[in-house]
This record gives C-alpha cells, sequence and structure tokens, in this order.
C-alpha cells in the first residue's frame, strides 16, 4: 500500500474545474523517486457547458507550473513539460497538468502512452466512479478491445531514442535518462506482450531480471534528481538498448493486439462523454 502524502489531496481540490481523476506520474510511479523528485499530478477535467459549447474552447489543458523565460515561449510539448520549472504548493514541489475529458478521451484514442499511464496509475489521488468506468473501458472488457494497439509500440520506441540522446550528450552522465530508456523500453515489451499497462520499472524487472537495474534504480534512489553516473559503461547500455529496440520490435510484431480501438470502444467512450458533460451540465444548474 502506497502511503499518499495528504497535502496532494488539497492541492487537488482546489483546482478550478471538477477532475475525473488525478494521479501520479512520473519517477513516483516509475519506481525511482529521488529525494528531490517533485510530483508529476497528471489527470483530467471536466470543463462546464459553457466553455465547451463556443467558437473557442478554453482551458482544455491546466497546466500548474512556472513557464520559462518569454523569450523561449515555444509550444509545450510533454517533454517541455517535464523540464519546466515545478511550482511549490503547500510546500511541495510538483507540475500539475490535467486536460478537459473531451481532449483526454481523443488523445485515449490515438498511440499515446503518457495518458494510458496516467489513467491506469495506481498511485491514485483523486477519483470517481467515471474514472473506473474509463478504466474499464480503456482496457477492454466483454469482447470489447479497448483502446490499447499494438502501434503503441511506436510511442515507446520514439520515447526511448529521445531519452537515450539525452544520456549521450550530457558529460558526465545522468543515470535518469538512461533509467528512463531501461522503463520506457520494458514497458513497451510489456505492453506488447500482454495488453496490460505497467509503468514501474522495479515491478518490471521483477519479469525482465536485468541486473543491472537495481544498482542504478538504487543510485537514483539515494541522490539527487541530478545524480550523475561516475563509471557509466556506455558501451554495454548501449548494447542492451539496441537489444531491447530489437526486443521491443519482435514483440510488435508477434503481438495480437489490435490495429486501431473498435467502433464498440469508441462508442463508449463517446457515451461516457456526454453523460460526463450532461451531468457537470445538471449539477451547475441547480
Amino acid at each position: 500500500m502506497v502511503t499518499v502524502d495528504p497535502r496532494l489531496h488539497r492541492i487537488v481540490a482546489a483546482q478550478p474545474f471538477p477532475l475525473l481523476f488525478a494521479t501520479i506520474s512520473g519517477a513516483h510511479l516509475y519506481g525511482f523517486p529521488s529525494p528531490d523528485s517533485d510530483f508529476d499530478l497528471r489527470g483530467a477535467h471536466v470543463l462546464p457547458v459553457e466553455k465547451v459549447v463556443g467558437l473557442e474552447v478554453l482551458d482544455e489543458t491546466v497546466q500548474d507550473w512556472l513557464p520559462k523565460p518569454a523569450s523561449n515561449q515555444l509550444p509545450q510539448t510533454e517533454r517541455s513539460l517535464r523540464e519546466s520549472r515545478s511550482r511549490v504548493i503547500d510546500g511541495l514541489e510538483m507540475d500539475l497538468v490535467s486536460h478537459d475529458v473531451r481532449k483526454f478521451f481523443g488523445l485515449l484514442l490515438k498511440k499515446n502512452g503518457y495518458v494510458l499511464e496516467q489513467l491506469f496509475s495506481p498511485l491514485i489521488i483523486h477519483t470517481t466512479p467515471a474514472h473506473a468506468e474509463l478504466k474499464t473501458i480503456a482496457g477492454g472488457s466483454e469482447g470489447r478491445t479497448g483502446v490499447i494497439t499494438k502501434h503503441h509500440s511506436h510511442h515507446y520506441f520514439g520515447f526511448a531514442e529521445t531519452q537515450w540522446k539525452l544520456f549521450l550528450k550530457e558529460s558526465p552522465r545522468r543515470v535518469k535518462p538512461l533509467l528512463y530508456v531501461y522503463r520506457v523500453l520494458l514497458t513497451g515489451i510489456h505492453l506488447m506482450r500482454t495488453g496490460m499497462i505497467e509503468a514501474n520499472l522495479v515491478t518490471l524487472n521483477e519479469g525482465f531480471r536485468l541486473p543491472h537495474i537495481a544498482d542504478l534504480v538504487a543510485y537514483k534512489l539515494a541522490g539527487p534528481e541530478t545524480s550523475k553516473l561516475k563509471d557509466a559503461d556506455v558501451t554495454f547500455h548501449e548494447s542492451e538498448y539496441q537489444r531491447l529496440r530489437t526486443e521491443l520490435q519482435a514483440a510488435h510484431d508477434a503481438s495480437t493486439l489490435p490495429e486501431l480501438p473498435s467502433d464498440e470502444t469508441r462508442g463508449a467512450l463517446n457515451d461516457l462523454l456526454v453523460r460526463v458533460r450532461l451531468k457537470s451540465f445538471r449539477s451547475g444548474a441547480t
């Protein structure tokens, strides 16, 4: 049982729109938070009807973070959000991002591993019956295939490549991007083989049994977020990186996951979205 800091509940409760759910992502979910790691809170919120029926939809994404200087106002991607400076709220350093339910459901229908991991994160700060229903729809049940497809492997290929390049270009090299490389590839392989999301590297390695993972995780857990590797065996890790990429490709090729979410799944998501929005409208009208 994971103990959740009660301040996180208070922070989530203070958000401007009702939340369908809020979970912890990032290093805490992945199993290797440093003592100074911030909390990455992710979720889905429900905008009031008046914000979604006009020509422009405002507040589709709510971000509670300190922006970079005005000279670098580039569109924010998931990666740049991770690199943004977190806000300190109620004594906790955190990065909070939530999407309106329509946008979040749309992202679920794409090969987006981020939202899958957020939805299925076991580190739950806030939940609702609709959150539980959404997980059932996304995971598949009663003959419905869910939103997970074999093409989610492309997300993990791309994420791993980005983190590997980051690891190589730094000097001295940090342990964090290297752990991300292993975490992402093992998550992708596991997903292709089982159709199940598992983002915790320690849990994943119980099955993969890579002997070097435990030492890397221990090093990250004991040191600051910017911990450097003194003697990184780049040749060894590059060999492992290429081997696991090959394994992910083989898992993709052999996967029985569908090519696309089914029409039944899309219909179930649409039905849930309509009910959630109408419930919000009726609540606001009373």
